[in-house]
This record gives C-alpha cells, structure tokens and sequence, in this order.
C-alpha cells in the first residue's frame, strides 16, 4: 500500500449560465454560503456572493502522495463539478489551489 497524503484543496470558478432557478435558489441561500462559513471537508464547503459570478470550493482530499498534488486537484474538481450538477448550477474555468498538509512546516512561537 503506498502512502497518503492529506490535501486542503481550494477550486475556484465562475457561475456561467444559470437558470432562473438556480439564481434563485442561490441568492436565497448566499447568507449561509459567506466566507465565515468556509470550511475544509471531504464532501467541500461552497462559497459565494450575491454577485452570483465567482464561487469557491475548500475541500479535503486523500490522495497517494505519488500522485502528487496534480491529482488531489483533479479529484477536487471532479467533486466540484458533480456537486454543482447535482445541485444544477452551471459553472465554468475551474482552477485550483493544493496544499499538502503532511509536507507543510509549522513555525511555533516560543
């Protein structure tokens, strides 16, 4: 078995499209969907603005640490993309941010 890592991965996008329905739906969730609701799991924590043009996704990803980050930011997306289908929201330019959190040095106060 070879090793895991454990991925913080933010996605950003864009809303592209949305039905009047989504919009909706949307705007009447925004207040929950802020920044001070963000937070990393497994299943993703969305967030947006009423603007209703970015949005961003913090995820938790496990991934073989051979497969690099390429991969955690793969498989972040691939959620992303099936939790706004699912939900029937439609996005577009997915890019994302990985961070390795088994590599990532933490400078301690003395």
């Amino acid at each position: 078995m070879s090793e895991q890592h454990t991925y913080r991965v933010i996605v950003r996008g864009t809303f592209d499209g949305l039905s009047e329905e989504s919009r909706s739906r949307l705007l009447a969730e925004a207040d929950e969907h802020g920044l001070a609701a963000m937070q990393f799991t497994e299943e993703g924590s969305l967030a947006y603005d009423r603007n209703l043009k970015h949005f961003s996704y913090r995820l938790v990803v496990v991934s073989d640490v051979a497969d690099g980050d390429e991969m955690a930011a793969a498989i972040a997306e691939d959620r992303v993309e099936q939790a706004l289908e699912a939900l029937g929201h439609a996005h577009a330019s997915l890019r994302s941010t990985v961070t390795d959190m088994d590599t990532m040095k933490i400078n301690y106060k003395r």
